[in-house]
């Protein structure tokens, strides 16, 4: 693939879009490229993804306004399906994705974070949706996705006024999960940079994720976005069934048979007494 990667470390893969001198622009060729390299995951032996963006300026800029500018209105709406059904590819995806957002993530580079579950961003990211300053609403799932996380309101006026946010306000809405700087030592002196904090933190939270028990996480992912699509009597009923898929499995019998044997450990008595208030 020429403008997007993936690499395995042990049991988290990373992807990375790498078009950095287009700050990571999406065109048609980055989204195919994205669905073969997530179709590409092992999920026999992958159980975290961090997604980021290649470069130090941009996570991704935005889709390809040179490739959008002479669309016709089929032809918009095609490139707009392409997009989320890439998008909605990631959101669903069996194990957990997470975005490691350096720098610009505007139009689609906001879109395509929000898809992922979890986003970290180093302390010079800014996030927007300036589509209606081009004359068009957000078309990778910017307007449905953004009002989920923030609320309907907040939405609203990020998208209608076109504005960017920095990583501060970013946190404060809810749109990311942490922010990141540079790490420092004692003495004040910069050990990492922001955005190779950043790499460090995402891999970090990717491989404590992947060392739980997989069955388990896959179907907390899946109660949770199903969930949030129906009501709630609807819904418990969709958690029942997945934590009921989790009995009978090596992870729970392991998980279980583990604390028990923690349990009869007399230095761990007091911690099991606490769990079990």
């Amino acid at each position: 693939m020429e403008f997007v990667t993936y690499e395995v470390n042990g049991a988290v893969g990373i992807i990375t879009i790498n078009r950095p001198q287009a700050l990571n622009a999406l065109n048609s060729q980055v989204l195919d490229e994205l669905d073969e390299a997530f179709s590409s995951v092992d999920l026999n032996t992958v159980r975290a993804l961090v997604l980021t963006g290649a470069g130090d300026k941009s996570f991704v800029a935005g889709a390809d306004i040179g490739e959008m500018s002479t669309l016709t209105k089929a032809e918009g709406e095609a490139f707009g399906k392409k997009g989320n059904d890439v998008f909605r590819k990631i959101e669903t995806f069996p194990i957990p994705v997470i975005a490691a957002v350096n720098g610009f993530a505007l139009g689609g580079g906001c879109e395509i974070s929000m898809s992922c579950d979890i986003r970290i961003c180093s302390d010079n990211a800014q996030f927007g949706q300036p589509e209606v300053g081009l004359g068009i609403t957000p078309g990778f799932g910017g307007t449905q996705r953004l009002a989920r996380l923030v609320g309907a309101g907040m939405a609203k006026q990020l998208i209608y006024t076109a504005r960017n946010i920095k990583a501060p306000e970013a946190l404060r809405i809810g749109l990311v999960n942490q922010v990141v700087s540079a790490e420092v030592d004692e003495a004040g002196n910069q050990v990492k940079t922001a955005q190779e904090n950043l790499m460090a933190v995402a891999l970090k939270m990717a491989q404590t994720i992947a060392a739980n028990a997989p069955i388990a996480v896959r179907n907390c992912k899946k109660a949770i976005n199903e969930g949030l699509e129906v009501d709630m009597d609807k819904a418990v009923v969709i958690e029942e069934k997945l934590f009921g898929d989790c009995f009978e499995t090596e992870d729970q019998k392991a998980g279980m048979g583990n604390f028990l044997k923690k349990k009869d450990d007399p230095t761990k008595v007091k911690v099991v007494e606490f769990l079990n208030k």
